[in-house]
């Protein structure tokens, strides 16, 4: 059960990336299972309620933040809920080093896609609607595909791995 349970989060942070590259949203099912998948996992694994309510804390504290960006403009807002689900999973542990992961690759990112607007596109490739989408040069930024990458990147250090190892 803890490899079933090891296998969420990663899952999401794929599927959130690709679905954010491909359509520029990232659907609120995905956010809403995820915070709930924690709840299940965090039970299953053992998790006593004061983690708990530090990885809740954790989750909170970056909903405002990311609704607080999303309303000055600045990130969209199913960015904003992503990032606040991942922040639940994460937890205080290594919350900042996942933010600063995600920040920098969310840098590398937007160099690249601003880089590959200014390419001339080949005409089969505007027939794939989301590569066309990403090339608008008035289109935003997928950030999820930061978000998610960060966070599979931070997921091999939390400590999801730690209680797993000790549940098998």
């Amino acid at each position: 059960m803890s490899y079933l349970v090891l296998a969420i989060f990663p899952l999401a942070m794929i599927f959130g990336a690709i679905w954010d590259l491909a359509t520029m949203t990232i659907p609120n099912l995905l956010t809403a299972g995820l915070a709930a998948a924690f709840f299940l996992a965090a039970f299953l694994m053992g998790f006593g309620w004061q983690d708990i309510a530090l990885h809740v804390a954790a989750g909170a504290l970056l909903l405002l933040a990311g609704m607080a960006m999303f309303s000055f403009g600045w990130i969209g807002g199913g960015d904003a809920k992503f990032v606040a689900a991942i922040a639940l999973w994460i937890g205080w542990s290594d919350l900042l080093a996942y933010l600063v992961v995600a920040s920098v690759l969310g840098g590398v990112l937007t160099l690249f896609i601003l880089w590959f607007r200014t390419m001339p596109l080949p005409s089969v490739l505007f027939q794939r609607e989301w590569i066309a989408r990403l090339h608008e040069p008035k289109a935003g930024i997928p950030y999820g595909v930061a978000l998610g990458v960060a966070g599979l990147l931070m997921f091999q250090h939390s400590v999801w791995i730690g209680a797993a190892a000790q549940a098998a």
